[in-house]
């Protein structure tokens, strides 16, 4: 008996000639906006804390520039080693907030494209040195040069092209028969057809290896592994979870916001000092005394001219305060904002559910508000009486525990319910009462898990009869694909048949593999592998 798996990708294991190219320029040679801060001698080599120092940082999504810092965060690197020694970069660098409204990405990481590409472990000068050793020297005498100058060649990992290759196993003798290039169709069924004998043939759900066994053994039966059957249902599942649960959450905002609803002030108050209105400035004092200075000369008969002269203040404020009759006080003027013109719509759309700012920007955009994003989320925070929520404290909503995640709550729904805990027991029973299509999931769900672990292929027609009456999309698309191979399938269902022994022989592979990086090609890793003890 045959068993086919999907390998990760194969990568070329040999390198061309190529002339060693180093950078001339410092060790150390930091670009701009970089600072170290420490430098360790250890008994490895140097470990070197760097620090990213540039103010501001673009959005890789959109390009717009942010000064707004969420938070730190440390990533360790390989560097080029200096006098023999190896160097570790500690380098600390930063998360921003994304200004832009219309932007997807709330947050991103600082990149810093000329030193080092995101999620690297390794700096870009170390990398080009070690692919200029490998193209200058190849297999061991590359690594006979990276020892002496210091570079750890096992960190060096060959790119992850688009070859895939094939593993075969004999589930009989649990040995590995045959390891083919490629998965293509007709390299795989070449192979079956000279396997006069072969009986069984067990395989995940691609079609590639389908179509490799119809055409090669079309006298074998075909079997489908149940995990890889489970995993399907599960993908299934949470796409059907993902969007009960994302209507939930907005019935539990939409309840809460309805729950309190904000008072919307008709007027705007003017702002006033936090000190008691009954104590007055040192400048009104001041004003005070010179008001009641230009009362006294007036009425010992002097000109306004002269006393404008004397006090040191303009002509038309002593004519301004002896027209008054008595102190003026000074007026507060209302603050008139550009978005004033603009509430009742706001509150007018409020009202009617929108209670997206972004949204709401983008519809005060359109209407000609020239005003900035932030403007308007300042003005609703305020207004509304949620403290600067979205959602009132002591709402409903703040109250109620949070929904799991789609893959948390698949998990639920595949796991044995004996062997939940309690709870784990409760979060589901409250994930089946969130609408009857996820209890009738579950119950659909349940039974094939069932058929699975006991083997009983029979009630397969059953179960997909339910399927299709039951109005459930995704798990539709999940049947008409089990419908389309329901012979292995069933045969999957009932049989003992299933590919868990080639997952150590896959494990094995990547061992082997691995060592020997840089030293071979694969006629070398399909010897090794074979006959591997």
């Amino acid at each position: 008996m045959i068993s086919f798996f999907l390998e990760e990708p194969l990568e070329d294991c040999f390198v061309t000639k190529n002339e060693v190219v180093m950078e001339g320029t410092s060790w150390l040679s930091l670009p701009e906006g970089m600072q170290v801060s420490q430098i360790q001698i250890t008994e490895n080599g140097l470990v070197i804390t760097v620090v990213a120092t540039h103010p501001t940082s673009c959005c890789p999504l959109c390009s717009q520039r942010s000064s707004s810092i969420k938070s730190h965060y440390q990533r360790t690197l390989r560097d080029v080693p200096c006098a023999g020694r190896r160097v570790q970069l500690l380098l600390t660098v930063r998360k921003f907030y994304c200004r832009n409204p219309i932007c997807e990405r709330k947050v991103f990481a600082e990149r810093l494209p000329a030193f080092v590409e995101p999620w690297a472990r390794m700096t870009i000068r170390y990398c080009e040195q070690i692919t200029s050793i490998g193209l200058a020297t190849c297999g061991k005498g590359g690594v006979r040069l990276a020892a002496r100058l210091g570079i750890h060649i096992t960190r060096l990992s060959f790119r992850r092209g688009c070859r895939f290759g094939t593993i075969l196993v004999n589930l009989e003798s649990r040995r590995v028969v045959e390891l083919l290039p490629n998965r293509e169709v007709e390299t795989s069924a070449a192979w079956m057809r000279q396997q006069l004998d072969l009986m069984v043939v067990s395989r995940d759900r691609g079609g590639v290896y389908a179509s490799a066994a119809r055409e090669g053994a079309p006298q074998a039966m075909q079997c489908v592994d149940r995990f890889h059957l489970l995993k399907n249902l599960g993908e299934a599942l949470e796409d059907l979870l993902a969007r009960h649960l994302s209507a939930s959450r907005k019935q539990q905002v939409q309840k809460a916001l309805e729950e309190q609803a904000p008072a919307w002030p008709e007027t705007r108050k003017a702002q006033r000092s936090g000190k008691a209105e009954e104590v007055p400035s040192a400048y009104q004092q001041d004003r005070m005394a010179r008001y009641q200075q230009v009362i006294s000369l007036h009425e010992q008969g002097m000109t306004q001219s002269a006393i404008a002269e004397q006090i040191g203040v303009h002509l038309r404020t002593v004519q301004r305060w002896l027209a008054a009759g008595a102190f003026p006080e000074p007026k507060r003027h209302r603050y008139v904002s550009q978005l004033d013109p603009y509430l009742p719509y706001i509150f007018q759309r409020w009202e009617q559910g929108c209670h997206n700012m972004a949204r709401l920007f983008q519809e005060l955009v359109a209407r000609g508000y020239q005003g900035s994003y932030a403007s308007v989320r300042d003005n609703l925070v305020r207004r509304l009486q949620f403290d600067g929520r979205k959602t009132p404290v002591d709402s409903s909503f703040s109250k109620a525990p949070a929904l799991p995640t789609s893959r948390q709550a698949a998990f639920l729904f595949l796991h044995r319910p004996e062997k939940l805990r309690v709870e784990e027991q409760e979060q589901l029973c409250k994930l089946r009462q969130i609408h009857p299509e996820v209890d009738r999931a579950y119950d659909l769900v349940q039974q094939f898990a069932q058929m699975l672990r006991t083997r009983s292929g029979e009630r397969l027609e059953a179960w997909l009869a339910q399927v299709q009456c039951s109005n459930l999309p995704e798990l539709q698309s999940f049947a008409a694909g089990v419908e389309k191979d329901k012979d292995a399938v069933r045969a999957g269902l009932t049989w003992w048949i299933n590919n868990g022994m080639v997952e150590g022989h896959v494990t094995k592979l990547k061992l082997i593999k691995r060592q020997g990086y840089g030293r071979a090609e694969f006629p070398l890793l399909r010897k090794r592998v074979l006959h591997a003890v």
